[in-house]
């Protein structure tokens, strides 16, 4: 591991001073891929800025039902929260997901939506990568791919995001609160913190250098809204998602399908927000051949592999028994 120093940040405007003085210095909270990926020699700062005392610990719930949950707020906590759990359940249930208890004991929030990918090229320093050195190229397309994306996936990067907990905010609309170097503040909608690879696949966010993020913020739930998150992966703990699907529907009095959410994980370079998929089912009743017709229109534009094209059809699946079930508890309730 490259030699680095370190220095905790007392406040918000301390840890974008610190930043300011070092080109070479990154933030860290709770370090759970960082460090990792320190040790790999993936990357080197020179200077580790401790953010996870800054007072962005707390989880604010509201009486419109919208929350805000602070940046340093671990995984664990997150997880376990009440008002979380009765709200917002498939944050909690992708949460528990993800890792293992200990690592959700450290983990942060803002952390958690800045993990780099696990593509085994990316993580190895004796192979070429794109992400890493960008025109060295991707062998990932011609060798092992497996487990990474088939949709938003370029020439350039194939490579898949790892969050179970960015899946959830993404299909509940969340919003995360900056802070720049400079003091400044604005939000961004989750969906769109993250850039796909095309020809840029070292540029994986909106972030600009020294942008900091503060909080992430939940708007109200749909009324009657029911809500799971649900993960295909190769054993039944600490593994990643080969398809992840975030799903939160309400039923119309007609049976109808009045508001419908679907987000998809381990089958793109950023949480996947089904959209064509909802707005073919927005107002439809979901019988199987309407669900299983919006699915395939989501996955149209999958660009598979010769060894994960099965994610195309796990895909699929999951989105209509996503849906399915979820409706089907809404008759029995």
């Amino acid at each position: 591991m490259k030699e680095f120093a370190y220095a905790r940040a007392g406040d918000a405007a301390e840890a974008a001073a610190l930043m300011a003085e070092r080109p070479d210095a990154t933030y860290i909270g709770g370090g759970t891929n960082l460090v990792d990926l320190m040790k790999l020699g993936v990357t080197g700062p020179g200077l580790l800025i401790d953010v996870s005392r800054l007072p962005y610990d707390r989880i604010e719930h509201r009486d419109d039902g919208s929350a805000l949950i602070g940046a340093t707020v671990r995984n664990g906590a997150l997880a376990g929260d009440p008002g979380i759990r009765e709200r917002f359940p498939l944050l909690s249930q992708a949460l528990l997901a993800g890792a293992s208890g200990q690592l959700r004991t450290v983990a942060t929030v803002g952390g958690n939506l800045l993990q780099r990918t696990r593509c085994g090229y990316f993580q190895d320093v004796t192979k070429p990568c794109n992400k890493r050195e960008p025109g060295s190229g991707c062998p990932a397309i011609e060798g092992a791919h497996r487990d990474l994306a088939v949709l938003g996936t370029s020439d350039h990067c194939v490579a898949s995001h790892p969050s179970d907990m960015a899946v959830a905010l993404v299909a509940l609309d969340a919003v995360a609160h900056l802070r720049s170097v400079d003091g400044g503040t604005r939000t961004v909608p989750v969906a769109e913190l993250y850039v796909l690879p095309g020809d840029t696949p070292h540029r994986e966010t909106v972030l600009d250098r020294g942008d900091l993020i503060t909080a992430v913020e939940l708007p109200p739930p749909p009324p009657a809204a029911r809500m799971r998150y649900r993960k295909v992966r190769d054993r039944w703990s600490y593994a990643f998602a080969l398809v992840s699907v975030a799903t939160a529907v309400s039923v119309a009095e007609d049976g109808s399908l009045d508001d419908v959410r679907i987000a998809l994980g381990g089958v793109a370079p950023r949480p996947w927000r089904a959209r064509i998929a909802e707005e073919r089912l927005r107002g439809a009743r979901p019988d199987e051949k309407t669900l299983r017709e919006a699915a395939r229109a989501e996955l149209a534009g999958a660009r598979p592999l010769p060894d994960n094209a099965f994610k195309v059809d796990l895909a699929t699946d999951l989105i209509v028994a996503g849906v399915r079930d979820l409706v089907a508890r809404k008759d029995r309730a």
